[in-house]
């Protein structure tokens, strides 16, 4: 990774979410962007923090889920937080095979719902 820093405006576009976001982000302590007056700079560690904090969203972790994986790190290191990690993932396969299965009967129920109305047509 390269140690070039990105102003907020180049983190908002790498990363394509709103100045918004990136500053919510900051003020629950997701990322804290080196600051020179108004200007925030980001540099690698808050680049690696930002990839994953957007992969967790996609896996449907809730950001103080993030907040507190990305707490073990700094407090306890590496092993505690792939630790916790694989618990959060446990966890989340499980829910996320859960909804699949529910979403499948979804599927099948409106699909021979469909097959009966084309019947009486």
């Amino acid at each position: 990774m390269t140690d070039a820093r990105l102003s907020f405006k180049e983190m908002c576009a790498k990363f394509d979410v709103t100045p918004r976001t990136l500053r919510y982000y900051e003020y629950i302590e997701l990322l804290e962007p080196e600051k020179d007056g108004r200007a925030r700079w980001y540099g690698p560690r808050e680049v690696a923090r930002m990839t994953l904090i957007l992969r967790g969203r996609r896996f449907g972790f809730s950001l103080e889920e993030i907040r507190q994986w990305l707490l073990i790190y700094r407090k306890d290191g590496t092993k505690p937080q792939l630790a916790a990690w694989q618990a959060l993932a446990d966890r989340q396969l499980a829910e996320l095979e859960k909804q699949r299965s529910e979403l499948d009967l979804t599927i099948a129920d409106l699909r021979a719902l469909r097959d009966t109305a084309l019947k009486e047509v």
